[in-house]
């Protein structure tokens, strides 16, 4: 075959790559699967440098992984998609399409088209959405107030600073995320996680974290003789250097009287103080710039009582100038190919004070008008954790975000899943089409979540989780028991429960997107029925002359 088609490589087609694929993609989940739930375990990845990371968290651990399987980058790819939408739940979304990916191989063998299974999963996605949203969702305001603290409490369970940290710092992520609450033209309330700035500090434990209302530099003032504190702050963006001008490469500059040389030099100086005047000039009392300031130039700010702070980050400064209303200026140069600086650009805000977090000291950016910024200190006692704390607050923000912006949430712990599964599988059966098996296949791989969970809590899975379908199977053909379907497993003590009552919840938005990317991951894998790798070219010996 291969001679006929003379392809510099190898072919490998049919069940083969289908084989080959749900191997490498099955690996894939089961490095994530212990990870999972609230008693998840850690990993530990060490690179090709020696940098340790420890992580709970599904897209950074496979991010960290560099796979080279074709089939298994999909679902890292999908890791980081979930991560980008959503922000949690990339361990669900992994672990759920491999699952679906093996039921729908094992159909294949069984001489069912791919095809056929294709479109059975796909109209299997678009039952169980419409499920959650029509029947399984709750409006949060339907329920009580600390349900929210509730929701950042759940995502942060299966995470290091969960159990009995775990309403500490859903306290503090709520309200760094209602700080931050902007309403846009058209009405609606935004949550822009990214103005919250989460700074890590060496030292104490990590319940003595703080939330700093303002924006918080990790930079100092760059001389010592600046004021430490500016309330009244008009703040200077700048992208620029403020060192004494240097000719530029290449050029030099012929003198024959040496009396001008001293007065070359003058004029260096002299560009620089100017530059600096016509800033000063215009108000600022403070100059942020992301470039070095020389010694010369310090003198002058200090002259003038101004604060100024030399590398800072390009991104923080950004997110400054954005909740202050001023811009981030590249160049001093106007239109006409003069100097100036217009004060339209300087940002305002109540107060800019440097103060002292542990060892370190950072500049606090305050202000109380519209716009807010909010600002966490992590504390903790190694570098592993601080790293870890900061990807946890992450997932948690991401999910309080979520869930205020779309305003519905589901029950947790496996309640959902288990749900899904009963209502496809009854409703697999009013089909009678070949889509009937991809169906019930779906409804089976639903369950895989729920089992996980309770393996990873060292409790029977088995039982638990025939318990928890028959709870379900109750609440959806037996009226009177409706309230069953929020029934989820209580990890802790092996047992059964009301999630909804027990608090743990999550947005329903997180659900809906998991189970889409997991389908559609499974998809794109099982439509792959050729593998063609062409070998690597050869390059000529010798040493290219």
């Amino acid at each position: 075959m291969n001679k006929a088609l003379s392809i510099d490589g190898e072919r490998q087609s049919g069940s083969d790559v289908r084989t080959q694929n749900v191997t490498a993609v099955t690996a894939i989940a089961n490095i994530v699967k212990t990870s999972f739930g609230p008693v998840g375990l850690d990993k530990m990845l060490v690179d090709n440098i020696g940098e340790v990371t420890v992580t709970n968290d599904g897209a950074t651990i496979l991010k960290l992984l560099e796979v080279e399987h074709p089939a298994a980058k999909v679902l890292v790819q999908l890791a980081d998609l979930q991560d980008t939408e959503v922000g949690d739940g990339t361990t669900t979304v992994v672990i759920l399409a491999a699952e679906i990916l093996r039921r729908s191989n094992e159909l294949v063998n069984r001489k069912i088209h791919p095809t056929s299974i294709i479109s059975g999963l796909r109209l299997a996605s678009r039952e169980a959405i419409k499920y959650i949203n029509e029947t399984l969702s709750v409006h949060i305001d339907s329920l009580p107030k600390e349900s929210i603290y509730n929701i950042a409490k759940t995502s942060l369970s299966s995470k290091v600073i969960g159990g009995e940290e775990g309403d500490f710092f859903s306290k503090l992520v709520v309200d760094a995320a209602t700080r931050v609450r902007t309403v846009n033209s058209r009405g609606e309330a935004k949550y822009p996680i990214k103005s919250i700035n989460i700074l890590k500090s060496h030292g104490k434990s990590a319940r003595e974290s703080t939330l700093i209302e303002g924006y918080a530099l990790n930079c100092t003032v760059a001389s010592q003789q600046m004021p430490k504190k500016v309330t009244g702050a008009k703040i200077a963006f700048l992208d620029f250097n403020l060192q004494k001008a240097k000719m530029n490469m290449g050029v030099s500059v012929v003198v024959n009287d040496p009396s001008k040389l001293e007065a070359i030099r003058d004029r260096e100086n002299d560009i620089t103080r100017e530059r600096i005047q016509l800033i000063l000039k215009s108000g600022a009392n403070v100059v942020l710039t992301t470039k070095g300031i020389d010694d010369l130039s310090l003198k002058y700010f200090v002259e003038a009582g101004a604060m100024a702070v030399r590398r800072c980050k390009k991104e923080d400064l950004k997110r400054i100038a954005k909740a202050t209303g001023g811009t981030v200026l590249l160049t001093l140069a106007n239109l006409e190919g003069n100097e100036g600086f217009d004060p339209a650009n300087l940002g305002t805000c109540d107060e800019v004070e440097q103060i002292r977090i542990a060892d370190d000291e950072c500049i606090v950016v305050r202000n109380s008008s519209s716009k807010k910024a909010a600002s966490l200190i992590l504390r903790g006692a190694n570098s592993l954790l601080l790293d870890e704390m900061e990807r946890s607050l992450h997932d948690a923000l991401s999910i309080v975000k979520r869930t205020l912006e779309s305003n519905t949430i589901v029950a947790g712990g496996g309640s959902v899943e288990t749900a899904l599964s009963v209502y496809l599988d009854s409703y697999a059966t009013t089909l009678g089409s070949r889509e009937q098996l991809a169906i019930a296949e779906f409804a089976e791989a639903m369950l895989v979540i729920p089992k996980t969970l309770a393996v990873n809590a060292a409790q029977d899975a088995t039982e638990l989780v025939t318990h928890l379908r028959a709870h379900h199977h109750m609440a959806q053909t037996d009226s009177t028991k409706k309230n069953l379907q929020y029934a989820g497993l209580d990890l802790i003590n092996g047992k059964i429960r009301n999630n909804l009552e027990a608090g743990v919840l999550e947005p329903a938005l997180s659900k809906v997107k998991s189970i889409k990317f997991a389908t559609e991951a499974a998809i794109t894998i099982l439509r792959i029925d050729d593998l063609i790798k062409l070998n690597p070219k050869q390059q000529p010996e010798g040493d290219g002359h």
